[in-house]
């Protein structure tokens, strides 16, 4: 049996899970967009350190959109998925989704395209197929 995906479902694999803590708020009392972003850098980095086997950094970020507040308290997940690689180099889409205790509902809140060189203790790009 095949699984079906629905454009409900998140893309790619479930690489960080977080709470969203008050301490992270606006001034609206929504989590702060940057927060929200730094948990996607991680996720991505996560990924792109086990893909490279070593030391990675980010050097780019696009495609992004927020498409909803994340409430105080809500479940956050980020879902990786390689889109492409390059010599140095990795694109990795991110997918956040969050989920409240108090709805049981899923939905989708942001994504972005992020890109990761590998780079070498002295903090130079490398191939991806060499250890750092």
């Amino acid at each position: 049996m095949t699984a079906i995906h629905r454009p409900s479902d998140p893309v790619g694999e479930l690489t960080l899970q977080t709470l969203a803590m008050p301490a992270d708020t606006n001034p609206h009392g929504d989590i702060f967009g940057g927060w929200l972003l730094s948990q996607m850098d991680l996720a991505g980095a996560v990924l792109a350190r086990r893909l490279s086997k070593g030391r990675v950094a980010t050097v780019a970020i696009s495609e992004m959109a927020f498409l909803r507040p994340v409430p105080v308290g809500a479940l956050v997940s980020c879902y990786t998925s390689l889109l492409e690689t390059g010599h140095t180099s990795m694109r990795i889409n991110i997918e956040v989704w969050i989920n409240n205790d108090a709805s049981d509902e899923s939905a989708k809140v942001t994504e972005g395209d992020f890109v990761y060189v590998a780079i070498s203790d002295d903090g130079k790009t490398r191939p991806l197929s060499a250890k750092s």
